[in-house]
């Protein structure tokens, strides 16, 4: 086995063994060894069900990696919905409704899939579909003379750098 495909072992086993610290609330040594069989027995039956998690980096990095995406995320979800406020607000609601195809550069699944997920949730925004490196977006307001290059940059391009510190 490489470590690619440790990875959700090691995940699995880690959450589930931080739950049972967490539902325990032990560190008695009988509990602990408990918690350990039970996250080895539970890691061992469903890893295998849960592969997409092959695309997390494991490094110290990545947690700061991940913050970092996080906060980039809570900036955007909030300049979205005062955008989408004011478009509601406004007398003459200012859209221009279009459908995108953009490129993405995130190899794993779990990577296309946050970005996607990343991008639903910010106002204005829509992932419909996610074909191979291609997602297709519903945009509310697609600027006048806008290339896809320049799409692709405003939507996605903040996401998928910060999502790269702990993706693949």
């Amino acid at each position: 086995m490489n470590a690619r495909s440790n990875t959700p072992y090691i995940l699995t086993f880690f959450i589930c063994f931080l739950l049972w610290l967490l539902l325990t609330g032990s560190f008695k040594n009988d509990e602990l060894i408990a918690g350990i069989v039970v996250s080895i027995i539970v890691s061992a039956i469903s890893s295998k069900k849960l592969m997409i998690l092959n695309g997390i980096i494991l490094a110290p990095k990545s947690l700061i990696a991940l913050l970092r995406y996080l906060g980039y995320f809570l900036v955007a979800l909030l300049k979205a919905n005062l955008d989408l406020a004011g478009r509601i607000l406004s007398r003459k609601i200012p859209i221009e409704p279009t459908m995108i195809e953009i490129t993405t550069t995130m190899e794993s699944d779990l990577g296309k899939l946050l970005l996607a997920n990343s991008i639903t949730l910010t106002p204005g925004t829509l992932t419909v579909d996610v074909v191979d490196d291609r997602l297709l977006i519903h945009w509310i307001d697609f600027p006048k003379g806008m290339s896809l290059t320049e799409a692709t940059q405003t939507i996605a391009s903040g996401f998928e750098t910060r999502l790269k510190g702990f993706l693949k």
